[in-house]
């Protein structure tokens, strides 16, 4: 999913923060609320930071509901493969930052647990501190709809 830590433009934002897609969610058929035109080639645009913690919310919890992905460990190796990414550094640090066993379930639906987990994903895509309140907005419009 991601191009780690690539800068340009907008005062050297990173590209997840410049998009307002902090997950780096890659372009598809898929539409998510709050997500508009993109000019990025490979990745989607959201109106705010707030629906792209809403859009990593949904994207990991069909993970959960659609696949049967319920730990970390498989969460990050579809989000991050190892073909575009070091997903063993990847799932480290998102387990450290989270406090969440690679291998233990995710109960996709606790706020706290998940709000842990995507600040954690968002600062390794972007190299930078999540800010707090746009996740809870993110989990807010999330639990709007599931």
């Amino acid at each position: 999913m991601n191009e780690m830590n690539e800068t340009n433009g907008m005062n050297g934002l990173p590209r997840g923060v410049r998009n307002r897609n902090p997950g780096n969610i890659r372009r598809s058929k898929t539409r998510y609320k709050g997500e508009v035109e993109s000019r990025d080639p490979a990745f989607k645009s959201f109106r705010t930071m707030a629906w792209g913690y809403r859009a990593m919310f949904v994207l990991l919890h069909t993970y959960r509901v659609r696949y049967g992905i319920d730990t970390l460990r498989g969460m990050i190796s579809r989000w991050a493969p190892p073909t575009e990414n070091h997903t063993d550094n990847y799932l480290t640090s998102v387990a450290r930052d989270a406090g969440q066993a690679p291998d233990d379930p995710i109960d996709t639906l606790d706020g706290e647990c998940m709000c842990r987990i995507v600040e954690a994903m968002s600062r390794v895509e972007n190299g930078v501190a999540a800010r707090r309140e746009e996740v809870s907005e993110g989990w807010r419009l999330f639990r709007a709809d599931f």
